[in-house]
């Protein structure tokens, strides 16, 4: 079976991505992988502070995840899986990619704002060359009608 991973971050990118990913899963008979990344710089305190931040953000990461799961499950009988990293979250994501044979596809949120499409589109799509599996960029802007008609 062929798995789409979707970086979940805070980014508002991010719901569209998941978006495309669920509907394309769905429509191809495939999975949803949902990875999120805690970079390490979060955790530069003591080291009760830094362990009481990582359960934190963990916290923070499931609950945006259980909001994206239970949609797809009851839109598009998806049951996604979550998987967290710590670390610098392009490093991760590409290890991450390396490591999992079922990925088939990478795909990622882009912004329209003035700042660019975002750091990880940006830095993945200087890596896409190299990648071991097809990257989907979802742009912030397509409707929920865009993408079923492109999904």
């Amino acid at each position: 079976m062929r798995t789409f991973l979707v970086i979940l971050d805070d980014t508002r990118e991010c719901l569209n991505a998941m978006r495309f990913a669920a509907m394309r899963a769905h429509n191809t008979g495939g999975g949803v992988e949902i990875l999120s990344v805690i970079p390490p710089d979060e955790f530069n305190h003591w080291i009760g502070v830094g362990e009481v931040m990582r359960a934190e953000a963990r916290e923070r990461i499931e609950a945006h995840f259980n909001v994206f799961a239970k949609w797809m499950r009851d839109k598009q009988d998806i049951d996604p899986t979550l998987v967290i990293r710590e670390g610098d979250p392009l490093e991760e994501i590409l290890n991450h990619i390396h490591a999992n044979k079922e990925i088939g596809v990478l795909v990622l949120g882009a912004n329209s704002g003035k700042g660019g499409p975002g750091p990880l589109v940006s830095q993945l799509t200087k890596q896409a060359g190299n990648l071991p599996v097809p990257m989907t960029v979802v742009p912030v802007e397509l409707s929920k009608e865009q993408l079923e008609v492109i999904t």
